[in-house]
């Protein structure tokens, strides 16, 4: 027999069992082959693997459909759980083998084109990945819905998110308040990705215990990273001693994944840049990837892919 688990973490219980477990009683009576333990925020069902993929993905749907309209009913359970043939649902709502999070208010995060997903895959094969694309591809916010995603199935223990502040010489003494408040802004598009796929309160708690640690690069420095979900933004701006260092950090049971935009380099001209370096000799090494991320990947403003264009245009001439 198999065993599969469903963590709750973005979704209150109750709502998904109903009062005195009203919902979860007609959920298992669709499902009378496999057995279903749901304790807290953590759903065990085990059986035959075929009988656990079609409970995962439409459990999943039970998820989606709670998250978008608030609510979860018997009217609404039936509906999912008798529809036999349910590819157009799962299609328009993204099953649980295509979405990452589940975040707050109903939004849902999952690779959207044919490189983040591709993105994904590598992560889950390989232990350090790096990314590398130009704005707007995605490649930072499906790292850290990788990492939360990891976070919640209790595959790591802590996320750390990093990047370079290379504008963080003589220029951070002009910013107001203590050391955290002047590297803030430099990391403010993490805390932004995180803020799409926690709650406000879990996420705070969160940041407040160490399990999630957003920090500058060079705080890295010493560190053995253990049993984490590690990402490194921005790492064309990481120096070549900057990127070794980092990279050497893997601890026991680490994930890591380097994102960057070699187009945007804002190192001194006498600086190398990590992230070309590295290119250049951790290529070949098996359990290392590299997935470049493209003009077709951009899911900000449709603009933004012109504007790429344009620009890659005018490198080209």
């Amino acid at each position: 027999m198999n065993e599969r688990i469903i963590y709750l973490a973005s979704v209150n219980p109750v709502d998904i069992y109903g009062i005195n477990d009203k919902n979860l009683d007609l959920i298992k009576s669709y499902f009378p082959q496999i057995k279903i333990i749901a304790r807290g925020d953590i759903v065990k069902a085990i059986g035959n693997e075929k009988d656990l993929n079609e409970f995962e993905d439409k459990f999943n749907l039970l998820l989606v459909n709670l998250e978008q309209f608030g609510k979860l009913g018997g009217l609404e359970i039936e509906q999912i759980l008798k529809e036999s043939d349910f590819s157009a649902h799962t299609n328009e709502n993204g099953n649980g083998k295509d979405i990452l999070v589940h975040g707050p208010n109903g939004h849902i995060v999952k690779a959207l084109t044919k490189n983040q997903v591709r993105l994904v895959e590598s992560s889950n094969t390989n232990d350090l990945v790096f990314a590398v694309g130009p704005a707007g591809t995605g490649k930072t916010y499906t790292a850290v819905a990788l990492a939360v995603r990891a976070l919640k199935m209790r595959e790591v223990k802590r996320i750390i998110l990093t990047r370079p502040a290379v504008e963080a010489g003589e220029n951070l003494g002009f910013l107001p308040g203590d050391l955290r408040d002047k590297l803030d802004p430099y990391l403010q598009p993490l805390y932004d990705a995180l803020r799409d796929m926690l709650p406000t309160q879990k996420l705070l708690k969160y940041l407040d215990d160490g399990t999630i640690e957003v920090a500058p690069l060079a705080f890295m420095r010493g560190r053995t990273l253990d049993h984490a979900f590690v990402i490194l933004d921005e790492a064309q701006n990481a120096t070549e001693p900057q990127l070794k260092m980092f990279v050497t950090r893997m601890g026991r049971s680490a994930k890591f994944i380097v994102t960057g935009d070699i187009t945007q380099i804002d190192l001194p001209r006498k600086q190398g840049s990590g992230l070309l370096q590295a290119e250049r000799i951790l290529k070949n090494i098996p359990g290392i990837d590299f997935i470049y991320l493209d003009s077709k990947d951009v899911v900000r403003h449709g603009l933004v892919t012109k504007i790429i264009k344009a620009y890659q245009r005018k490198t080209d001439d």
